[in-house]
């Protein structure tokens, strides 16, 4: 019997017990479907987690100088305890690192809290408030999309500036030009000078509603006690001139503060990887957990095709007993119940392929899931799907082949 000949009488047969074939595709199917959304939404964290996360938190090439590290998801309560009885970082700290670093960085203070911005007469509440240096903006790679940043003379002196997020300039100002007027952070008054360009969302959470005003200013008394600074951010052009620059960074702040050889640093050098490193040890579990989930819907899936294709045999033995008596080889019969269990497999895995693909879109557009659909997903959702129906269609094609054509045609 030719391949195709027994493609089309697999899809003959599946459409004559049309409810037997559906119970078969299910298992397939869930299988199929469930894998390629996972994929998708590990696929899409990854990418997200490189290129914007860890980007957006910490900064490529970049490390901060902080008491304790800002990236915290598992800390122990001891731990909490001995970051707490850390010395702060201190303004003579970040100038001295500042100043102390031979290689080529960018750098700037950064201290950050959560309050409200008022102005005419409309509130954003819970806003990221920021007192920074002019070179933050660098650093991070924030845009202006109007006016200014502010300069290291307004830094220096405190004026009371500010350059707000899109999403606060929205609101505040929705139908006026936000440059040059007037803001409150924390009931004191400020200046916009400057607009930050759209940035969009991280895991849900809006990148544009804040506020960054000069270090110096009266922002200090919001975010920090006085002299103190969460982090001295320092960006380098490679990631080899960034590690030179936190040992001299490292060196400096051991020095200030008297550590011994055998006394470990009472400040951190936070680098992204540190972020990275901990999305990867996730990463390990899903990829640890996922094909067994997957593989036990395909077991299952299998082990109903398999049941099916064992009931197809027993309901056509005088077929396969006639089809034998009239010249069909042993491998023809083979050929046939296992085409029709592969055939059940791959409709199962396509219509999974396809939920799979509509799962991943949809999920990206009503979630914060930042999934991102692989074409290797949907292959070997499909060679899976394909393999399944193989291994579930060996027992009973053979079993099917081996039978003796006169018991078959006496079989009632």
């Amino acid at each position: 019997m030719a391949f195709l000949d027994a493609i089309r009488l697999a899809l003959h047969t599946l459409r004559a017990q049309k409810l037997k074939s559906a119970f078969s595709l299910i298992g397939v199917f869930i299988g199929v479907a469930f894998f390629i959304g996972a994929w998708s939404i590990t696929n899409g964290i990854n990418v997200y987690m490189t290129d914007k996360f860890a980007g957006t938190i910490i900064g490529v090439n970049t490390f901060h100088l902080r008491r304790r590290p800002a990236f915290t998801p598992h800390v122990s309560d001891s731990m909490w305890r001995a970051w707490a009885r850390r010395p702060r970082i201190r303004f003579g700290d970040a100038e001295a690192v500042a100043a102390g670093i031979t290689v080529p960085v960018l750098t700037a203070w950064q201290s950050s809290d959560r309050g409200d911005i008022e102005a005419n007469g409309k509130t954003v509440r819970g806003a990221e408030i920021t007192g920074a240096t002019e070179r933050y903006f660098d650093i991070k790679n924030l845009n202006i999309a109007q006016g200014r940043p502010f300069s290291a003379q307004e830094v220096r002196s405190g004026v009371p500036v500010v350059v707000i997020g899109s999403e606060v300039a929205q609101k505040l100002y929705p139908s006026r030009d936000p440059i040059g007027k007037p803001v409150r952070l924390g009931g004191r008054p400020y200046r916009v000078v400057g607009v930050v360009a759209e940035q969009g969302k991280l895991f849900g959470f809006s990148l544009d509603r804040f506020a960054v005003a000069p270090a110096l200013s009266p922002v200090q008394d919001l975010v920090n006690p006085p002299g103190v600074v969460d982090a001295l951010i320092v960006k380098a052009s490679t990631v080899g001139e960034m590690r030179e620059a936190m040992a001299q960074a490292e060196g400096i702040m051991r020095g200030r503060r008297h550590l011994r050889p055998q006394q470990g640093n009472t400040f951190v050098l936070e680098t992204s990887e540190g972020v990275l490193e901990f999305w990867a040890g996730i990463q390990r579990i899903l990829f640890f957990f996922g094909p067994m989930l997957v593989s036990v819907s395909l077991v299952v899936g299998g082990i109903v095709i398999m049941n099916i294709m064992l009931m197809a045999v027993a309901e056509r033995t005088r077929e396969i007993g006639l089809r034998k008596s009239l010249g069909a080889r042993r491998r023809d019969i083979l050929r046939q119940f296992l085409v029709e269990s592969v055939t059940l497999a791959g409709l199962g895995g396509t219509f999974g392929v396809i939920a799979g693909v509509l799962l991943t879109f949809g999920l990206k557009a009503v979630s914060p899931l930042p999934t991102t659909l692989s074409g290797l997903s949907v292959v070997l959702g499909v060679v899976l799907g394909g393999l399944t129906g193989v291994v579930a269609g060996v027992y009973p094609a053979s079993r099917a082949a081996r039978l003796d054509p006169i018991t078959a045609l006496r079989q009632e």
